[in-house]
């Protein structure tokens, strides 16, 4: 019985080089696997270049309208005045490009014979140089191409709360000004997003004091999606800009934002930072980084090539397979309204979540460009606009779920870093939606608590 200890001594001093080479061992498989998985997926993404190439001359011929494919190398934009060339170059993210993200397919120049013609294209933000209707491979249902009826003067989709009375009209109630908030929503979402979680548990006090603005961001739900348009930070800016503050004559008002809508939101607030009066972000893809290589930084932090997490894969899969992607969107979103009946029919429910209907709500088009533009381009001017914020004293509030799988904790503690004023704030138990799906009722507390402490 002596030797018993003994035995558990050695044991336990085998197993710890033991598990450390069974996790080393299975590192080497898992790093074997995504070299065939992505390796197979660079292969299908280079002939489905190509495939797309015919298709679109096919279907489009002399009205082809949408902008060449981004495997080639980085191309200037050709519309637009020398300066507004310069200022939209600026804007645009270099993961974009094909040089960025290296394939080997891709370099044996499977869509060289294709280049020339798409060259005569061009692509660039200007709306009105470009005829103005869906690609083939996009939806044309009434809901989806509604934004095409108002012409040339493009706004976005907007979903008003205001307090009731005639007070109310011209922005004061009982001798108090009215204040404004604006909720900015991410990736692949709407303004339900919003609607659907703060709108209806507002508190009574609240709804006679706030005046809220829920937007569909550029390219998402019913708002415009162009397909010549680049969805920089530019480009969401001013269409909110154009569709909420120039025209109900904003002077002062808060920021509320969630993931991407962080980004667009950071951009808004330093252009207008003696306006702002707080700004809020949810789960905020910001990462320590500046400069040229911030773009790429982030791409590999937000959409690595991983195969685990599958929220990861998900999102290295739409990130850096364009034409894939496009696949994706042809399928899912194109076919929104028989996946929709489908739906009714196995649940039996004439309505489905809103979450469930804003997945479909976009094109490829203006997913790809605002998922580089925005989130990976964004991360070369984040520090600037926490900078500006920060001399203006503005307050900023951060909220993020501790088990949030899309956006890493240390987004949030990077900005607490660049800027300690900024109050963060880690939800236990939560992830990226959960965050405020979960505490729908709480997490409109917590708002108003830090409206009425920025007065």
């Amino acid at each position: 019985m002596s030797s018993s200890p003994h035995f558990l001594m050695i044991f336990r001093a085998l197993s710890i080089p033991i598990a450390k080479w069974i996790k080393q061992l299975a590192q080497l498989l898992h790093g074997l696997l995504s070299f065939i998985v992505f390796t197979t997926l660079d292969f299908m993404d280079s002939v489905f270049c190509v495939v797309f190439a015919y298709l679109d001359e096919f279907f489009e011929g002399n009205n082809y309208v949408s902008a060449p494919c981004y495997c080639l190398k980085k191309r200037r934009v050709n519309e637009g005045g020398d300066d507004d060339n310069g200022e939209r170059e600026s804007q645009l993210s270099e993961t974009l490009y094909g040089d960025c993200k290296r394939n080997v397919f891709r370099e044996l120049g499977l869509r060289r014979r294709f280049e020339e013609s798409k060259e005569k294209v061009g692509f660039g933000s200007e709306l009105g140089k470009r005829e103005k209707r869906n690609r083939w491979s996009d939806c044309s249902c009434q809901s989806c191409i509604s934004w095409l009826k108002d012409g040339n003067d493009l706004r976005l989709h907007v979903v008003v709360q205001a307090p009731e009375g005639p007070q109310a009209c011209d922005g004061n109630l009982e001798g108090k000004s009215i204040e404004n908030v604006i909720f900015l929503h991410g990736f692949i979402s709407s303004s339900s997003f919003w609607t659907e979680t703060v709108f209806c548990n507002l508190s009574e006090e609240a709804k006679q004091k706030y005046r809220l603005f829920a937007v569909d961001l550029f390219g998402f739900g019913r708002s415009p999606k162009p397909p010549g348009c680049l969805y920089t930070l530019k480009d969401h800016v001013e269409m909110i800009e154009k569709s909420v503050i120039f025209p109900f004559e904003l002077n002062s008002f808060h920021l509320v934002a969630h993931s991407m809508g962080s980004t667009v939101a950071l951009a808004l607030a330093a252009k207008y930072p003696e306006a702002v009066k707080s700004v809020t972000l949810i789960a905020p893809p910001c990462i320590a980084s500046r400069g040229d290589g911030a773009s790429s930084s982030a791409l590999e932090k937000f959409a690595g090539k991983k195969l685990w997490p599958p929220l990861l894969f998900g999102a290295a899969f739409m990130s850096w397979y364009e034409h894939l992607g496009r696949i994706v969107c042809f399928i899912v979103c194109r076919n929104h309204r028989l996946w929709e009946s489908i739906l009714r029919i196995l649940t039996w429910r004439r309505d489905h979540h809103f979450m469930i209907m804003d997945l479909t709500r976009h094109t490829h088009h203006s997913a790809w460009h605002t998922m580089h533009n925005v989130i990976c381009g964004g991360a070369r001017f984040t520090d600037e606009f926490l900078e500006i914020l920060s001399n203006m004293r503005v307050t900023i509030t951060v909220i993020q779920g501790n088990e949030d799988q899309v956006v890493p904790l240390e987004c949030s503690y990077s900005i607490k870093k660049r800027v300690p004023e900024v109050d963060v704030r880690i939800i236990s138990g939560t992830d990226h939606i959960t965050v405020i799906l979960s505490r729908a009722e709480e997490f409109t507390r917590d708002l108003e608590g830090i409206w009425s402490s920025c007065n």
